[in-house]
């Protein structure tokens, strides 16, 4: 068995009347699940989708989505998810760069979609959000699964990146299902009882791997939220007695701030995973004692499918730290030449093994540039302890180097998290005539709480050294992220007050 959606059809057929999917009133089993996706397959097929293909998809977290993914899997295809909020132009750059032969988007969202495969040239489908087969499947299922083989492309991802347009990550049908299989074994632990909540975008890979992928694997159910929001994600969590959250920080701390979340019952939470950003230990904190349950801490890459490291449940957690490598991964620290650096110094994340993309699609020197010698330079610096257990420090290309000196945005973010009125924070850095860049900082307070400027700076210059606190800080109502909930800090507009 080589096809991912080969998991879907022996999940249907052991535990075919287990619950798969949940989105509100609506619930499919496995066995309907299957017949759903086996529609669409045929349906593609006889649009003309051959095994080897590019289908986009342009869906939320509906019921539509896990349909439509694996149906095109069991086609053959390779998917090429894209964010619903996506426009016209950039949804036209992902079809023309994948050369993708059709799309499929959400009908309520379906105009950029729409008017990006008219500009090139291909056919868009519209969907509605539960039942993709009366737009796409065909009149008689195929529950075939295509042929394919461990190094084909089962998803190409596209990353955003800081500087350039985005690149196409080929993972693998190898690389998903081994990851796949590793976050069910450690972090699901191959239970079938348990309710996973689906609020992490299924378009990014964090979803799509450690919620959808792992879950169809353990035959678990997957509850979705189509839109995050702090209080419906504890209303569901209550309603479909969750046992697994996944999610970013940001999720964290909106449900952790909501002035009402103790008046939801959360019992049923048995784990919580973070990933996608770093995630502040005093939010951390926070959630655990509001709540009754672990956070476990962990660490990837849209090019290792994600997951590449992570506080194992079974093993001494250490909070603040992304734990070990998981199995079948390999994890060093390396300078600039690619040499490994001495115990206890910052050095970039490198990785190897079953996780690690094929490479970016029709982008043979940013691959090798990315994996210059069988080792993935993730971009991320970090130290590691003495046990192995990874911190990040920074991302190489944010880190602010003020008169000479290293200032790493996180740590600076750290201080301002534990001041009690701070709910976000975005350090970054501005340029500076004199010492090259400053240090400046970007905060949301939560709500109803109060703080002034000078208050903040003070608090931080007494947590840090003298030349790290930000000696340029705003406010502002809340910060920019990404389609995850990442904060984004190359977004952050800084104001002309700010500038030296």
């Amino acid at each position: 068995m080589t096809n991912l959606a080969q998991h879907l059809v022996d999940t249907a057929a052991g535990h075919g009347d287990r619950t798969a999917l949940r989105m509100d009133d609506t619930v499919l089993t496995y066995a309907q699940f299957r017949d759903a996706a086996a529609g669409v397959a045929a349906g593609l097929r006889d649009r003309g989708v051959q095994p080897g293909d590019r289908v986009g998809l342009v869906l939320p977290n509906v019921v539509s989505f896990p349909v439509v993914f694996y149906g095109a899997l069991m086609a053959g295809a390779a998917v090429v998810p894209m964010n619903p909020l996506l426009k016209a132009r950039e949804v036209e750059y992902y079809l023309r760069d994948s050369g993708a032969r059709l799309v499929v988007a959400l009908d309520s969202v379906a105009d950029a979609a729409t008017e990006a495969a008219g500009t090139v040239g291909v056919e868009a489908v519209a969907v509605g959000p539960v039942d993709p087969g009366s737009a796409l499947g065909a009149a008689t299922p195929d529950a075939e699964v295509a042929d394919r083989a461990d190094e084909d492309d089962a998803v190409i991802l596209y990353t955003s990146g800081t500087t350039g347009q985005p690149k196409g990550a080929q993972l693998t049908h190898a690389n998903l299902r081994g990851n796949a299989r590793t976050t069910q074994e450690t972090l699901l632990e191959g239970s079938p009882e348990d309710v996973i909540m689906g609020c992490l975008p299924l378009f990014h890979v964090f979803g799509l791997t450690c919620s959808l992928n792992a879950g169809v694997l353990a035959g678990a159910c997957l509850t979705l939220l189509p839109r995050f929001d702090g209080a419906r994600a504890l209303e569901i969590v209550e309603r479909d007695h969750v046992t697994v959250f996944q999610g970013v920080p940001t999720m964290f701390a909106a449900m952790l701030h909501q002035p009402d979340a103790s008046r939801y019952d959360v019992s049923s939470l048995r784990l919580c995973v973070s990933g996608g950003s770093a995630m502040p230990v005093e939010v951390m904190r926070g959630f655990e004692e509001a709540f009754g349950c672990i956070v476990l801490e962990g660490y990837g890459l849209s090019e290792t499918s994600p997951v590449a490291s992570f506080n194992h449940p079974h093993a001494e957690r250490k909070p603040g730290t992304i734990g070990t490598p998981i199995r079948g991964v390999e994890m060093r620290l390396v300078d600039d030449e690619g040499r490994d650096v001495p115990e206890g110094e910052v050095g970039e994340i490198a990785i190897r093994g079953e996780n690690v993309m094929r490479g970016y699609w029709q982008r043979p020197e940013e691959t090798a540039k990315a994996i210059p010698d069988g080792w993935f330079r993730s971009g991320d610096l970090a130290r590691r302890d003495a046990d192995g257990y990874y911190a990040i420090v920074d991302r190489k290309k944010e880190m602010i180097i003020r008169g000479g000196y290293n200032v790493y945005p996180r740590e600076i973010e750290e201080a301002l998290y534990e001041h009690p009125a701070v709910a976000e924070a975005a350090c970054v850095g501005v340029a500076h005539p004199d010492l090259g860049e400053e240090v400046a900082a970007a905060v949301a307070l939560k709500p109803g709480a109060s703080a002034e400027v000078d208050e903040l700076k003070a608090w931080v210059k007494e947590r840090v050294a003298a030349y790290k606190y930000p000696r340029y800080l705003w406010l502002v109502d809340a910060l920019p992220k990404g389609p995850t909930g990442k904060i984004l800090r190359r977004a952050v507009e800084v104001p002309e007050e700010a500038r030296p």
